[in-house]
């Protein structure tokens, strides 16, 4: 049963990123074990079998991080990673997986945790989907704008475009010209994190997040913009 990251995590995380090197992490490697591989192991099986409790409808699957980057993909940094996290999301194709599948996640850095929502890397079609369908019916997405901006645990981020795509009014605007999006909170090193109680903050933080998650989903059934609509 997750119980709590322990403080000496923190500790760790900003050791890999200050020394991102093999000779160090084999050194620590059984403490990255104790302190969060197998913490974030419990934390993220807990939290999936608890969603699904509570939103047995969503069909999802779960994934964990390694801490090994892949080899491929280094770009001149450190073979392991400094940020550690898990994602839930639906099953999916690799097409689908190309064009940006959303997905509830958590995220544990140095600086802090995240709780959040959104489609990591969206591709340009996704976002010009979501610019259609603000275009064709604005109404649903005005509803969960409304409800985002009434609540001030999660906000609205993602990579804006320096040039705007258009100007739906101030309540969509900010939905309207990003080039990706997501929905995030972001905590310090703080009690919550050192508890079993962060399982529930967790759950509690994707129930709310769920509309939204739904919403976005369902962006991949609907008609290419790029297309000539059919009379």
């Amino acid at each position: 049963m997750f119980q709590g990251f322990l403080p000496q995590a923190q500790e760790f995380l900003w050791g890999i990123r200050l020394h991102n090197e093999r000779p160090w992490f084999l050194e620590h490697k059984e403490e990255y074990q104790t302190l969060i591989a197998q913490p974030m192991q419990l934390l993220a099986q807990e939290v999936f079998a608890r969603f699904q409790e509570v939103s047995p409808g969503s069909p999802l699957t779960l994934r964990v991080s390694r801490i090994y980057r892949d080899a491929r993909r280094l770009h001149g940094r450190g073979p392991y990673k400094d940020h550690m996290w898990f994602v839930m999301h639906r099953p999916h194709d690799r097409e689908e997986a190309e064009a940006g599948i959303p997905a509830f996640f958590f995220e544990l850095a140095p600086e802090g945790y995240s709780i959040g929502m959104g489609c990591y890397d969206a591709s340009p079609l996704t976002m010009e989907k979501l610019r259609a369908r603000i275009g064709r019916d604005p109404a649903p997405l005005e509803t969960l704008a409304r409800k985002l901006n009434r609540q001030k645990d999660y906000t609205l981020q993602g990579q804006e475009y320096k040039r705007p795509k258009g100007d739906p009014g101030p309540l969509l605007f900010p939905w309207y010209n990003r080039r990706s999006i997501a929905l995030c909170r972001e905590c310090n090193w703080e009690g919550t994190l050192f508890s079993s109680g962060l399982v529930s903050q967790i759950v509690s933080g994707f129930v709310f997040l769920t509309p939204y998650y739904d919403y976005l989903t369902s962006l991949s059934a609907d008609p290419n913009p790029r297309l000539p609509r059919e009379e």
